[in-house]
C-alpha cells in the first residue's frame, strides 16, 4: 500500500489506518487507552490489520504513529500489545521504552476494565 492515511479517533480509543484504492476503508487499527495515573500514556492493546492488506507496512506504520503522537503530547507508549512491544524493539530510537511501573499501572487498568478490550 503506498499510501496510508492515519488518524486518531481518540473518543474511540482506535488510530485507523486507510489507504489508496481502499475507498476510505480502515484496513488496520490499533486498539489503546490512555492511562492518566502514575503518569499519563498511551497505551495499545490490540493491533489488527485486515488480512487482505497483511504484509504492506500497515502494523509497523500504526505503531510508528502511535509514538509520534505520544511524542508531540508529551507523554511516553507504554505497550501491551504483542505487536507493539516487538516494534519498539526493533525501533528504539522512535520508541522509548517505558518505565516498568507505568507497564504494571497499564496491565492492571486493563485488569480493571475487561469490558473495554
Amino acid at each position: 500500500m503506498s499510501d496510508i492515511e492515519i488518524r486518531d479517533d481518540r473518543a474511540a480509543g482506535r488510530l485507523e489506518a486507510t489507504g489508496d484504492g481502499t475507498d476510505g476503508e480502515v484496513v488496520g487499527h490499533v486498539e489503546y487507552f490512555v492511562l492518566e495515573s502514575p503518569a499519563r500514556a498511551l497505551v495499545p492493546v490490540h493491533t489488527i490489520v485486515e488480512p487482505a492488506h497483511e504484509g504492506k507496512g500497515i502494523a509497523g506504520s500504526l505503531a510508528r504513529e502511535l509514538y509520534a503522537i505520544a511524542e508531540r503530547e508529551g507523554i511516553v507508549v507504554a505497550p501491551l500489545c504483542p505487536y507493539v512491544v516487538k516494534w519498539a524493539q526493533r525501533h528504539p530510537d522512535e520508541a522509548p521504552a517505558a518505565d516498568p511501573e507505568l507497564l504494571r499501572a497499564a496491565k492492571q487498568w486493563l485488569a480493571e476494565h475487561p469490558d473495554r478490550f
